[in-house]
């Protein structure tokens, strides 16, 4: 007799992880269980239906080949039974069925497995406030969700809208309402920048500078309260003001659903993740997890960590289906790769932010570099910004992260580190690093490499420098202990030598031998160039000369820009 496999939940690991034990196993038997009536669909092509990047809601279910994955699709072409609108209530492990309710009918029965899978996902946060369920308000949390909130817009129904939350869905969807439907758009964010669980400060302000350019009005440190309307939503109280709104979408994050895994007394985390080990099973061998509902192991920290991409819960999938026929395929874990795009730029990173780095007991530091993602001399090139988190007393990489207006090039230099890093690479590892070169792709130092040794050079307390924002507050304040010297050439240096009269100055690097006389030995020199080159230079330059406190800009005028911080 044939195994029966039954897999709770249909939209992305279930289909991934059915298909490929089919493939193994013709002969099994499988079902896929879920609560909607559509199954097997990109949800994080969502956010970009509602901006119109994607035309047809329909192009979110369809395969590379056109063939929508329906109920049929899944029945003729791979022989998996696809029940929907079915909810799984519980679960009975010792006699293996799971009991199941029709949620058209209403009736219920029990459904024998030899083995299980659980694909539950994950559901938006609430904010368990008033008004939550007023009409007007979304979630996209389905494609429904999109439909809905698609046609409110295409429609000219909604003027202003407020999201709630600035993560990846967040800023997805704040882009789609503003750029494509002209909507005003409020983000309300309860940490201090935008991406606050990804990102740096450093790079958030990057991405802030970039948002307001564009109109989107950011507020942080502030929460919401309630949302009031007659009828339907019309306004968004917080603890600072009242916004009106006549759409609001709350992204404020996903909580696993591992409910039910709870109930059938699997080990589940306190933050509500389902706990499994590297083949992917529970804590009962005949049932398997995987997707947005689990935790799996961060490969920087070591502990557990859920991580809710389509992505990641499509190679779990593979590692399920593959076990479930038998085999001994691992998933060791992750270091949180991700990537998403802000109107014209982007950002990526994978692993440990500097500032959660030391959250997490490392002693770590910060290395930030901006440099051109191609030859400077090959047409196109545009500047791309890195900053990699690196431990000091192993000089292992906890973190990169990246900025710029190319996104499939930053992704390439981020997509590399993190694969180094799963195999714990070192500061000198990325110096080295391999990287494909030819001028219309990369420069012949690429800013990986540049970035690994920029990192060796404060390890070794070489390069010594300042962020853009320390920069800039002891510039507004006229900090009489800084001699802020420009080592550019004087037409770049003029206007800042007009904006800051008596506080600016301008000797270019390749003058600083012959001009000591005109810097002070008593003062902190904080030099500055257009993006860290020259002014480590110049450091080097004067510390050989006898110089004892001398910084330099980390990033640069480049980095200040983009940060929203042009001293001009």
């Amino acid at each position: 007799m044939s195994e029966h496999v039954v897999i709770i939940g249909a939209v992305a690991l279930g289909p991934k992880a059915a298909c490929r034990y089919k493939r193994l196993r013709p002969d099994a038997r499988v079902t896929l269980i879920d609560r909607d009536a559509i199954v097997s669909y990109g949800g994080c092509g969502i956010p970009y239906y509602i901006s119109g990047d994607v035309s047809d809601l329909r192009e979110l279910r369809t395969t590379s080949f056109k063939l929508v994955r329906d109920e049929k699709f899944f029945q003729e072409c791979k022989d998996i039974e696809v029940l929907t609108r079915t909810e799984a209530l519980s679960i009975d492990r010792q006699g293996k069925t799971v009991r199941l309710r029709d949620l058209e009918s209403g009736a219920e029965r029990d459904l024998a497995y030899d083995k299980l899978v659980l694909a539950t996902g994950a559901r938006p946060r609430r904010l368990g406030i008033p008004g939550e369920d007023l009409p007007g308000v979304h979630a996209v949390a389905n494609l429904r969700d999109a439909r809905d909130i698609r046609d409110r817009v295409s429609a000219g129904k909604a003027g202003k809208a407020v999201v709630v939350g600035s993560g990846f869905i967040g800023l997805e969807v704040a882009e789609a309402l503003a750029d494509m439907w002209g909507l005003e758009v409020a983000v309300v964010e309860i940490m201090d920048h935008v991406l606050p669980r990804n990102v740096s400060p450093a790079l958030a302000r990057m991405a802030q500078a970039h948002l307001a350019e564009k109109g989107v009005e950011l507020r942080f440190g502030e929460k919401v309260l309630a949302l009031e309307g007659e009828g339907r939503v019309e306004r968004v109280v917080t603890d600072k003001g009242v916004l009106e709104a006549d759409l609001v979408v709350l992204a404020a994050g996903v909580v696993p659903n591992g409910e039910l895994a709870r109930a059938a007394g699997l080990e589940v985390s306190p933050r509500g993740g389902v706990l499994v080990g590297e083949t992917l099973r529970t804590s009962d061998p005949d049932i398997f997890a995987g997707g947005d509902c689990v935790e799996i192991h961060h490969l920087v920290t070591g502990k557990t960590f859920n991580l809710p991409l389509g992505s990641m819960a499509n190679r779990q999938g593979r590692v399920i289906g593959s076990n479930l026929a038998g085999a001994k395929a691992v998933f060791p874990g992750a270091v949180g790769s991700f990537a998403v795009k802000v109107f014209d730029r982007f950002l990526c990173g994978a692993g440990l932010t500097p500032e959660q780095a030391r959250q997490e007991g490392f002693d770590a530091l910060a290395a930030l570099v901006i440099q051109f993602d191609r030859a400077h001399f090959f047409p196109g090139k545009e500047l791309m910004t890195l900053e990699v988190t690196v431990d000091r007393a192993t000089h292992k990489v906890l973190g990169i992260q990246g900025f710029g207006p190319s996104g499939d090039a930053l992704a390439g230099r981020v997509g590399a580190v993190a694969a180094l890093m799963q195999k714990g690479c070192t500061a000198e590892d990325l110096s080295i690093l391999e990287y494909p070169y030819s001028p219309p792709f990369s420069s012949a130092m690429d800013i990986v490499n540049t970035a690994g040794t920029v990192a060796e050079n404060l390890l070794a307390g070489m390069n010594r420098g300042i962020s853009s924002e320390e920069f800039t507050r002891r510039l507004r304040a006229q900090d009489p202990s800084c001699f802020f010297l420009d080592c550019r050439e004087p037409d770049n240096a003029a206007p800042y030598l007009a904006a800051h009269p008596g506080q600016w100055h301008n000797i270019p690097q390749g003058q600083l031998r012959e001009r000591l006389d005109e810097i002070p030995r008593d003062r902190t020199v904080v030099l500055v160039c257009n993006t860290g080159i020259r002014s480590y230079e110049g450091q080097i330059t004067l510390e050989q000369a006898g110089f004892r406190d001398v910084l330099n800009v980390h990033g640069g005028m480049a980095g200040l820009k983009q940060s929203g911080l042009d001293p001009k």
